[in-house]
């Protein structure tokens, strides 16, 4: 199916043509005065999605840690790898699946996990989903999802997808997370390690802003049992203690109050009567996060796990060899998108060290700046067997839901596509370190 608006070509295209089918409908629609809904230039589709977010949304989804250091250094890493073309390949056929976990997939792209991404559409994380499995791109659902990952797996159908732990304080509720995340049809656990903190964000901060603090982007919480026992437990001593003295309300207050009721589930106004949803945030504010974590605690995680294990955020070498000493089943090099530690070197510099290191005995994904095809073609060059892109899709997700989701993956796929055919490459695994040059 062709929509004819530049939004995107259907699932039925294949992949192998999906390049130049994607700009000729691009190109055809253009000749009756159409231009793409999800804009292709990168600049041009986050400046769209920037005027049809909120100012806290945009700010939440494209703001980095600290004077976004890191978030340049991602650009410049990728930047300073320059493609070498090969000419005279016969590249008429393309193909682009790969093998990761034992499993084949379509491409080598995975949408990356985001939190709060109501922020962006209310159909949230189903939408993201939907176009997931339209595309053959899978999805890794975030812990902080907008939607609980039943929902999210409904929309999905038999599509792959994975998910993302942010490993709580309270390890009841660890496995319980996992224990459904398998119920879910997910295919792998990625415990994302660089987060046990909130990094120091100005963009958030200036606007005094956490989504959480309101009830959003905790859906994952709200629908399990062992969380909201926590919460029941906790609204139980706050009517015990009495209510507080609060200060005057305000039209600020009045906001977070509708959006803690509108969040949590069931009716709104028995939500408004009840001191659940206001529990449910001060014990996500509490149990969210554990600082404590070491190597040793990953053994509690596979003895509750039968998926393969894969740990994200990996920037150092030597932390690869741990990963590997506890028996991880695969590494996910990323500095979280520069949202965590400000002057942190550029995940893509990280890449190539850490594949040395790995050697093989576990696929090695990358994640942290993708922007196109082509930065996606440095990172396999490089080693990545798989790469994760998280705020393009959000943007498409802002702009046109489920469509604009589908759009954005559908370019990022086309232009990798292209880049293959110019550079002489005929499949994945034709994409080696000798295709690129370093910027010196």
């Amino acid at each position: 199916m062709s929509t004819g608006d530049g939004v995107g070509s259907g699932p039925e295209t294949p992949l192998e043509s999906l390049g130049r089918t994607v700009q000729s409908q691009i190109y055809r629609a253009g000749a009756f005065g159409r231009r793409p809904v999800v804009p292709v230039s990168p600049e041009a589709l986050e400046s769209a999605a920037r005027r049809r977010m909120s100012k806290q949304a945009y700010a939440y989804v494209a703001g980095s840690a600290g004077m976004q250091g890191t978030a340049r250094a991602n650009r410049d890493a990728l930047d300073r790898q320059q493609i070498v073309p090969r000419m005279l390949v016969d590249v008429g056929t393309r193909h682009l699946g790969i093998e990761l976990l034992g499993r084949p997939l379509p491409t080598p792209f995975l949408l990356a996990p985001i939190g709060v991404l109501e922020m962006a559409d209310p159909d949230a994380d189903v939408a993201v989903a939907r176009a997931a499995a339209e595309t053959g791109v899978p999805m890794v659902f975030s812990t902080q999802a907008s939607k609980s990952m039943e929902e999210t797996a409904a929309a999905m159908g038999d599509a792959e997808r994975w998910f993302q732990l942010y490993w709580s304080s309270n390890d009841d509720l660890v496995e319980s997370m996992v224990t459904r995340a398998e119920a879910a049809g997910c295919s792998a656990i990625v415990v994302t390690l660089d987060t046990h903190v909130l990094g120091w964000r100005p963009w958030d901060l200036d606007l005094g802003f956490l989504p959480f603090a309101r009830g959003q982007g905790i859906a994952q919480y709200t629908s399990d049992p062992v969380f909201m026992g926590l919460v029941r437990q906790r609204a139980s001593r706050m009517a015990s203690a009495g209510r507080p003295a609060q200060p005057r309300p305000n039209l600020a207050a009045v906001r977070t109050l509708a959006s803690l009721t509108r969040s949590h589930p069931g009716d709104f106004v028995e939500n408004l009567r009840s001191p659940l949803p206001r529990a449910a945030v001060e014990t996500f504010l509490e149990v969210f996060s554990r600082s404590t974590l070491t190597w040793k605690d990953l053994a509690f995680l596979r003895q509750r796990t039968r998926l393969p294990i894969l740990l994200k955020g990996i920037q150092h070498p030597d932390d690869a060899t741990h990963a590997l000493d506890a028996g991880v089943d695969g590494i996910v090099v990323s500095n979280h998108g520069g949202r965590q530690v400000d002057g942190a070197i550029g995940s893509l510099d990280a890449l190539g060290p850490i594949v040395q290191r790995v050697a093989g005995a576990v696929p090695v994904l990358f994640d942290s700046g993708i922007r196109s095809g082509a930065d996606a073609f440095k990172a396999l060059a490089l080693g990545a067997r798989a790469v994760l892109v998280g705020r393009p899709y959000v943007y498409g997700l802002a702009l046109a839901g489920q469509e604009g989701v589908r759009a954005v993956v559908q370019h990022l796929i086309a232009e990798l596509d292209l880049t293959m055919a110019l550079t002489g490459c005929r499949t994945i695994a034709d994409i080696t370190p000798d295709a690129l040059l370093p910027l010196s």
